[in-house]
């Protein structure tokens, strides 16, 4: 069995990170907030098929964090940041209708690139703008948003609802894709994803 892709799941608080993963793993949504208290990483394990592979998935939704930790000891010593260096693919998700949600991502990324050894072409980074059913508050237009994200910082971009399912299981595609190109240059990625695969488990650490 291939080993698992990690994919981290980072965003300021009340962007709808949970939501999203809840989405895609349950098919389910829920308009209660995660309680801005909360601290905790949640790791989600599931399957998807990839070029007609089985591949287990570890997807950790993390609570916003200050900052990247630039070293393993950083990254050890605050709980709620550990495995984050480690990741495959980093989905970074913001609110379409809020600005500095969209401030914290950019400098997250800055971040991840400083302190990964790995460099842009080898560290894929999904830009993911969520609540576009939001989209008369929408703070930044689309085109101005994909053009900055595709064409400067050489990253992929999603847009989608988490509430009305819209682009939640195409942000996943591209995110195991963008893995896919990561570690063969020539892989033309078709992906499945199989909720029956594997029985869903989550763990609270």
């Amino acid at each position: 069995m291939p080993p698992p892709f990690r994919i981290a799941v980072l965003g300021a608080q009340g962007v709808g990170k949970t939501a999203i993963v809840q989405r895609f793993l349950h098919d389910d949504y829920s308009e209660l907030p995660t309680p801005a208290t909360s601290r905790a990483r949640r790791v989600h394990l599931s399957a998807a098929v990839l070029n007609g592979h089985v591949h287990d998935l570890q997807i950790t939704d993390y609570p916003a964090i200050t900052s990247f930790p630039g070293n393993s000891m950083q990254e050890w010593t605050d709980t709620c940041c550990r495995g984050i260096r480690s990741a495959h693919v980093y989905i970074l998700v913001y609110d379409i209708c809020c600005f500095d949600s969209f401030e914290y991502i950019k400098t997250m990324r800055q971040q991840i690139l400083e302190t990964r050894v790995l460099g842009t072409g080898d560290m894929p980074i999904l830009v993911v703008g969520n609540k576009r059913d939001l989209q008369r508050g929408r703070v930044i237009p689309r085109h101005n948003m994909s053009d900055l994200v595709r064409k400067n910082w050489k990253c992929g971009y999603v847009e989608c609802s988490a509430k009305f399912n819209w682009h939640v299981l195409l942000l996943f595609g591209e995110a195991l894709r963008s893995v896919g190109c990561a570690r063969c240059k020539h892989v033309h990625a078709t992906i499945r994803f199989q909720r029956a695969l594997r029985n869903e488990r989550c763990a609270l650490m």
